[in-house]
């Protein structure tokens, strides 16, 4: 069984500021914004929420099919993803252009500014989504405008179930657009401040939302995640990590094991839990693709 996984494929390069940004950035300045950050420490990575999700995926043993674009300078992308063993037959590299560039940068609270340039992530929307036999699941996830709206309708007409994760992609929609999405979806994903976002601009709360799709989950970072279902919430709790290290890529590798997990056929709460181990492993490793994940995970699953 495999899964379609629609959304970048990005270098990420990652930097630590040692202090704190709410002590850098003066709230009743903003109007005239004009900071500077010393950055230690600096470094780059393979990244992107289809990336992620796929290598993820892929460290709990199954079949991600990445749907995304890359640009001139993408070839070490292809050349890693082979040799992860992840399939790039909805990869495609778009003459003329960059592959997307992440610029992330860490605070010691692990708070983030991120500056993005989407490169050839823009025209992802040229590759389609069509049934095929191995194909049962699928995600959206922060893509191009255009790939997203039309990757959802081609799930949706192919009879394919697919997760929305709109993610930072959240503010390219309106409230209209919005509903859509979650009408053509099976699962919704957003984190506390999206999930937010996405009922304001719906004009809806989450306990109506929830009855809308199958399963939504909206995770709470450190304080675990809650699952709505039909109406009704339950708490999944936090695991607790090793050591916090590096937030980057963490909600990505959440949705990977989600993902894992709704392959299996799992209630959405087991699929939560081991999203929040794997959550915590990714944390207290550096880059969104540098953890491993061994037998006890899936074991404690």
């Amino acid at each position: 069984m495999a899964t379609l996984i629609c959304g970048s494929l990005a270098f990420d390069t990652i930097m630590t500021f040692e202090g704190r940004f709410a002590e850098q950035i003066l709230p009743d300045q903003l109007h005239i914004l004009n900071v500077s950050f010393l950055v230690p420490g600096l470094r780059r990575d393979f990244g992107g929420c289809a990336g992620n999700i796929a290598y993820a995926m892929r460290q709990l043993g199954g079949v991600p099919l990445p749907v995304a674009a890359l640009g001139n300078d993408g070839a070490d992308y292809l050349e890693r993803l082979r040799a992860l063993g992840i399939g790039t037959d909805f990869v495609r590299q778009i003459e003329g252009t960059y592959t997307a560039q992440a610029m992330i940068m860490t605070d010691r609270d692990n708070n983030q500014i991120t500056a993005f340039h989407p490169g050839a992530m823009m025209q992802a929307h040229l590759t389609r989504i069509e049934a095929r036999p191995d194909v049962k699941l699928g995600i959206i996830s922060p893509d191009g405008r255009d790939a997203m709206l039309q990757h959802a309708e081609q799930f949706h007409a192919a009879g394919i179930p697919f997760v929305f994760d709109p993610g930072q992609g959240l503010p390219m929609f309106g409230g209209a657009e919005l509903s859509h999405f979650v009408d053509l979806a099976t699962w919704v994903t957003v984190n506390d401040y999206e999930g937010r976002m996405l009922c304001d601009r719906m004009g809806v709360e989450l306990h109506d939302l929830s009855r809308r799709v199958k399963g939504l989950v909206v995770t709470l970072g450190g304080d675990g995640c809650d699952i709505w279902e039909a109406g009704v919430k339950t708490h999944v709790p936090a695991v607790q990590p090793a050591a916090v290290v590096d937030p980057t890529g963490c909600g990505d590798a959440w949705r990977g094991a989600l993902l894992h997990g709704l392959e299996q056929g799992w209630p959405l709460a087991r699929c939560a839990m081991l999203g929040n181990q794997l959550g915590a492993l990714k944390i207290a490793s550096r880059g969104p693709q540098n953890y491993q994940v061994d037998a006890t995970v899936l074991a404690q699953a």
